[in-house]
């Protein structure tokens, strides 16, 4: 199991990425658990997860936001913008893989 978490600004815009992720894990018969949630939310969401990812017009946070994860020892990164902007499920879902480690 794949445990991802994507923030952005409300947790909304990035939901449709999250679907294509979730088709794209079930293409590859893998198991994941993924959801979007808003940045201001990330310390009390990443307890547990292996991945934490920054949609890119969050991308600013990126300093505030690795401080919150290595206190858990998470992996966080910012989603590339093209592959955001295409929505494309499979090359997030690959980033997030080899960002966890997984």
């Amino acid at each position: 199991m794949l445990t991802i978490r994507l923030f952005c600004n409300q947790g909304m815009s990035t939901s449709l990425l999250v679907t294509k992720m979730r088709q794209a894990a079930d293409k590859q018969g893998m198991e994941v658990d993924i959801a979007a949630f808003p940045a201001n939310e990330m310390a009390e969401r990443i307890e547990g997860i292996d991945c934490a990812l920054l949609g890119p017009q969050v991308g600013y946070l990126k300093g505030k936001a690795s401080k919150i994860c290595e206190t858990k020892n998470v992996p966080m990164d910012v989603i590339p913008m093209a592959d955001y902007g295409m929505c494309n499920g499979e090359k997030v879902l690959a980033f997030a893989k080899k960002l966890s480690g997984k």
